[in-house]
């Protein structure tokens, strides 16, 4: 009975390491921007942020357990993995974006999932000069798909954010929202 439970546990926690990492990851390698898995369970996870608005653009945020448990101040522990789904703006038959009664862009399909995550050591591999701490990044299509794109364009976006938001964009609206009690 014992070794049952102990193979179960074992089970778990692999199939739990595989949810994240690439089988090239899991080797022991250091994973490389583009390598993560992905996540399928991810819309189960807390939503970070949701309709964020952009020219062309709605964007939906979640954030897994581990990094749901961070504080305002702290920098998200190894583990934590955030989402983002982008999904084109809806328009109108002459190619205008529509809008809801509340002025905002009305989503449409679901163009691109972008996730990045953290663990010790991982951002190693990036280049000097666009190193987010420990956060690696990888796109997929709506199906999870990898989704070839330049990730130079995600670091430098998130390089001027430092150490103090974790290179996390919208790092103080969420803490803000969520000390409020929405998202």
């Amino acid at each position: 009975m014992r070794h049952t439970s102990l193979l179960a546990l074992i089970l778990i926690a692999v199939g739990c390491s595989s949810m994240v990492m690439t089988p090239s990851a899991q080797s022991g390698a250091m994973p490389k921007d583009g390598e993560l898995a992905f996540p399928s369970d991810y819309t189960s996870f807390p939503v970070f942020l949701s309709g964020v608005q952009k020219p062309d653009a709605v964007r939906d945020l979640y954030v897994n357990p581990v990094g749901a448990k961070t504080q305002a101040g702290q920098a998200f522990p190894n583990g934590s993995t955030l989402v983002m789904e982008i999904y084109n703006a809806k328009k109108d038959a002459a190619g205008n974006f529509e809008k809801g009664a509340d002025g905002l862009l009305i989503k449409a399909d679901l163009a691109k999932v972008f996730v990045m995550h953290k663990e010790a050591g991982w951002g190693a591999n990036a280049p000097e000069n666009l190193k987010n701490g420990d956060w690696i990044f990888s796109a997929f299509k709506p199906n999870g798909e990898r989704l070839e794109v330049d990730y130079t364009k995600c670091r430098s976006c998130h390089l001027p954010l430092g150490d103090s938001k974790d290179y996390v964009h919208r790092y103080d609206e969420y803490f803000e929202k969520r000390a409020h009690g929405a998202h």
